[in-house]
Parts: structure tokens; C-alpha cells; sequence
């Protein structure tokens, strides 16, 4: 079984290569490992912001790749760009592999058209799932405004929500997007003592049921008209892009929070500020951008009813180096039990 590996200057080839020894086959592995090379750190994030704006074909997969693709079994990514053109040019392959939550950088289209899984893993769930959390206290708790204020030599007592500051127990939370950072960010409410609901057009209320987790599925409709606080975990997709825009901020109630850990292009940017301008919701609390860094003359920075912070969600220090491992679990898990729900597109199973 031959399998590519390629990585890159956050998650080395030879992180990716030793995770690959792990994969459970009686078959005899080939690994091949490759580097898609940056200048440096500033350069990978540079062409990793341009990939998550403007998909797999805005920066280019290293030669080599090209050329081992042919034959290739299995691909595994970190970042590393893989077009239609990429692979189109597979003949055997049978599982497109990414060690990252995200995939901007993968062609999803064009792998389903034949017949190609593509996995991804969470890797960093229970950071981005904490975060949210967290952002939520910031938000309707004014931990952040008055940690500014203080810092500034500000005693602040009066805030923009300050007719409707209440306790968590007290609101409900709803859940857009139901798939792993869903669940962990419904799970750590409910042990908050909140009331969740959830709304996912490809997760049942059986599928959640048979999880434990007491949350009630709606529609979306029902999740923006009553909770207190909807929380946004969403891949971008042709069916997420921009799906949450003036309809749906409308919905919510005027003392209602918005809260953005997933991806920034799945919100109307001119939506959203308009509904904070003019107090049509309660607040938000953001960690993604529609640019990344944030302007210093951005419109966002001038609303006085939101919580800001730079795309820190996911980051812990354990999170990238185990990250080609729990890859390697996934794909063993998803040949023990022919099906996984981190196999994006639907596929038959090919092996």
C-alpha cells in the first residue's frame, strides 16, 4: 500500500511519515513523504489565509506530488493544497486524509466525483469547544469590557446589556452546526446546568439521543427565535457560505448573543454589524475573521456590544504534534467499522 505523506513547516513530514507506520494493514506500507515548502512561518500562514479564502487551487502542491499521486493509495495532509487537477491525475487512490478540522484546502467536489473519501479529524475539539464557552461568559458577562476599562484606570459599572445581564443557568443555548465541536460545546453547557438545543440538517434527533446528550433538535428557525445564545460551528460549504445573514439575525431575540468560533465567510459580515449598530440582538463574541489579522480601521472595532479575539480558539500547545496520530486512529477506526462521521462526503466505502 503506498501512501503519501506530505507536511510542512507546523506539521513536519516526519511527524506525518511516523504516524503513517501506525496504520493498520496487514499490506506492506510504502511512505512516501514530501514537503509543501513555505519560507517560513509568516509565509505559511500567509498562503494558509489565502487557501482558506480562496480554496485548493490559489497556491500550488509541491512537483513531486504530481508525480507520486499517480500510484498513491492513501494521501495525508497537513496544508498542503489538493486541486481537482491533483486529483485528477490519482489512479488507485482511495482515501484523502487532512490532520486538521478544516478544508478550504481540499477539493471535496472533485474527490466525491470519484468516489474518494476525504477524513479530517477535530483536532483541536476540546480547545475550540472550551473557547466557546468562554466567549460566552466574555460576552454576556462583560469580562473582557471590564478587564479594558480597568486597565484603563476606568471603575466601569454600567454596560450595554445591562438590562438583561443574567446567569447561565438562566439561558438557553443553541447549537448551529451539530457535528464533534457541536456536541462538545452542547455537552459543556449542559454540565453548566443550560438548557441546549441544536439545529443540523444531517443529525437526527436519534442520532443525538443515542449520544447522551440532553439536547433537543429544532429547526433553524426555532434555534434563532429562542435561544438566549446561538453558537455558530459550521464548515464553509456552497451550503454554509453566507447562510447566516439579516433573515436569520432578525429572528433573534433583542437580548440575544451571537458567538463565532467556526469560520467568519458562514456570517454576513454588513449583516451582523447592522444588527449590533442598531441593537437588534444583544451582542457577539468573535474568533474569526472575514480578513485576517482585523484592520485597525475595521467597522467591527467600533461597536460597543462585542467581544473580539484574534483566531485563538484551537490554539494549545498539544494539539499539532498529536495531530498525524489521531489522524492515523481515524483511518484505522474508519476500516474497522467501514463508516466514520469525519468522512466528509458521501462515498461508498472503497476498500
Amino acid at each position: 500500500m503506498k501512501v503519501v505523506v506530505v507536511g510542512d513547516i507546523v506539521v513536519a513530514p516526519s511527524l506525518l511519515e511516523e504516524a503513517a507506520k501506525e496504520l493498520a494493514t496487514d499490506e506492506k506500507l510504502d511512505i512516501v513523504s514530501i514537503e509543501w515548502e513555505t519560507k517560513d512561518r509568516l509565509d505559511f500562514r500567509s498562503k494558509a489565509q489565502n487557501l482558506e479564502l480562496n480554496g485548493p487551487e490559489a497556491e500550488k502542491a509541491p512537483e513531486q506530488l504530481y508525480k507520486e499521486i499517480v500510484d498513491a493509495d492513501i494521501l495525508m495532509v497537513h496544508f498542503c493544497p489538493v486541486s481537482k487537477e491533483l486529483i485528477s491525475k490519482a489512479t488507485k487512490l482511495q482515501l484523502i486524509a487532512t490532520c486538521r478540522g478544516g478544508l478550504e484546502h481540499v477539493d471535496v467536489s472533485a474527490a466525491t466525483e470519484k468516489n474518494i473519501p476525504v477524513m479530517h479529524v477535530i483536532r483541536n475539539a476540546e480547545a475550540t469547544s472550551d473557547f466557546a464557552i468562554g466567549l460566552m461568559f466574555a460576552e454576556t458577562r462583560n469580562i473582557a469590557r471590564a478587564h479594558a476599562a480597568m486597565k484603563q484606570g476606568i471603575w466601569l459599572k454600567d454596560y450595554v446589556n445591562a438590562g438583561y445581564t443574567t446567569n447561565m443557568r438562566s439561558m438557553t443555548v443553541g447549537i448551529i452546526g451539530v457535528g464533534h465541536i457541536g456536541r462538545l460545546v452542547a455537552e459543556k453547557a449542559i454540565g453548566l446546568g443550560m438548557k441546549v438545543i441544536g439545529y443540523d440538517p444531517y443529525v437526527t434527533q436519534e442520532q443525538i439521543d443515542d449520544k447522551g446528550i440532553n439536547m433537543q433538535m429544532k429547526t433553524k428557525e426555532e434555534v434563532f427565535q429562542e435561544a438566549d445564545i446561538v453558537s455558530l460551528h459550521l464548515r464553509v460549504t456552497p451550503e454554509t457560505e453566507n447562510s447566516i445573514d439579516a433573515k436569520y439575525l432578525s429572528m433573534m431575540k433583542k437580548t440575544a448573543y451571537l458567538i463565532n468560533t467556526s469560520r467568519a465567510k458562514v456570517l454576513v459580515k454588513d449583516d451582523l454589524i447592522y444588527a449590533l449598530e442598531n441593537k437588534e440582538i444583544g451582542g457577539a463574541a468573535l474568533d474569526v475573521y472575514w480578513d485576517e489579522p482585523l484592520d485597525p480601521d475595521d467597522s467591527i472595532l467600533k461597536l460597543d456590544n462585542i467581544t473580539l479575539t484574534p483566531h485563538n480558539a484551537g490554539s494549545v500547545v498539544d494539539a499539532l504534534p498529536k495531530s498525524p496520530w489521531l489522524l492515523v486512529k481515524t483511518v484505522n477506526k474508519y476500516w474497522e467499522d467501514k463508516k466514520s462521521d469525519m468522512v466528509v462526503n458521501k462515498v461508498e466505502y472503497p476498500w
